[in-house]
């Protein structure tokens, strides 16, 4: 749908803009799409290609080849957004990058559901349009470091060493149970979809594609009689909710997590606004405790290691911290193990 470039949104609609980032380079538009809106199917979106795309420089097919900079809406009727942090706290920067971390309950790009309050739209309200592009993306509950690139370059490089695995990626998360051994593996395929939440994943060792997480217990500790642990996750695979269903299937779930947590319905009802009361009490946080604590990778300029760190965030401190009677040592050592992520 090609519209003149004046045109403004009508009322009682809102368009979300988009601009391609360069590791999407040559994907079809269909498929660029469906990474932005996970929730949607390939055939719903190729129906808002064709009826809601506006782009000024070409007409747009859901087979389009998507190239670098190219920039399109879809308009959209316009609907009441939750509330999102709008904070952006900033790690680092220099000419290639920009780091941020990121808090919990903001998602990194605009969906069917969030249009203004995204990391994205923060992002160019603040420093403009061409200012950073994220390089990867985290859970919209998921806290801690994104990294962006701020130009063409950066983006490409970036793209790159993500796609390689030459970025090593670590993660703090609060699960229930305490896992016996003080270090673990799960080595369990990923696939994509399960009967009851379309955006899931399920552990499939047929479909599944291989998917590797290494554990680290940093602390055990009871809370209200129920056993939980700290620990420092190690990602050697980049599936989505990797980590997340790996401690699913390890028998060890993250604390607050509604989609792999105590009951797989919890979501699909949280997403539909009619989740029960009860379920809060045994969700226990109103997010899934999942933080992206430390990236190292080369930098995408100089080509030497950089390393960046993102503490553990209020909210899970706190958790951490309530009464605790029964807090055990991983390993038996003289201090408690972990206690130095919560500087």
């Amino acid at each position: 749908m090609h519209r003149a470039p004046q045109e403004e949104a009508p009322e009682g609609y809102v368009d979300i803009r988009y601009v391609v980032e360069p590791n999407y380079a040559g994907w079809r538009l269909d498929a660029y799409l469906g990474e932005k809106l996970r929730r949607m199917t390939r055939e719903r979106l190729q129906g808002v290609i064709l009826r809601g795309v506006i782009c000024e420089e070409r007409r747009l097919k859901p087979s389009t080849p998507v190239y670098p900079g190219l920039a399109f809406r879809i308009r959209r009727r316009a609907s009441e957004e939750p509330d999102t942090p709008t904070e952006l706290p900033v790690v680092f920067q220099d000419d290639w990058l920009l780091v941020l971390d990121k808090p919990a309950g903001l998602p990194i790009h605009p969906t069917a559901r969030y249009h203004k309050g995204t990391l994205v739209t923060l992002l160019r309200e603040r420093f403009g349009e061409r200012f950073a592009e994220p390089a990867h993306r985290l859970d919209r509950e998921t806290s801690g470091l994104v990294v962006c690139g701020r130009t063409t370059a950066s983006c490409r490089a970036l793209g790159r060493l993500f796609v390689s695995r030459d970025v090593h990626k670590e993660y703090l998360a609060l699960c229930e149970g305490h896992p016996p051994e003080d270090a673990f593996t799960v080595d369990a395929p990923i696939a994509e979809g399960t009967e009851l939440i379309r955006i899931a994943v399920r552990i499939d060792p047929v479909e599944g594609k291989e998917s590797r997480t290494r554990f680290q217990v940093l602390q055990r500790f009871t809370r209200d009689g129920a056993p939980f642990a700290l620990l420092r996750c190690f990602p050697e695979t980049g599936r989505q909710h990797q980590i997340r269903i790996h401690l699913h299937h390890a028998g060890f779930p993250l604390v607050g997590d509604k989609m792999y947590g105590p009951d797989p319905g919890y979501f699909d009802r949280f997403s539909k606004h009619c989740l029960e009361p009860e379920a809060w009490p045994r969700l226990r946080l109103p997010r899934h405790a999942l933080h992206a604590a430390r990236i190292a990778f080369p930098h995408p300029g100089s080509g030497q290691a950089v390393v960046f760190e993102a503490p553990l965030p209020a909210d899970l401190t706190a958790f951490i911290e309530g009464p605790r009677p029964g807090m055990e040592r991983a390993g038996g050592q003289g201090r408690e193990a972990g206690g130095d992520v919560r500087r």
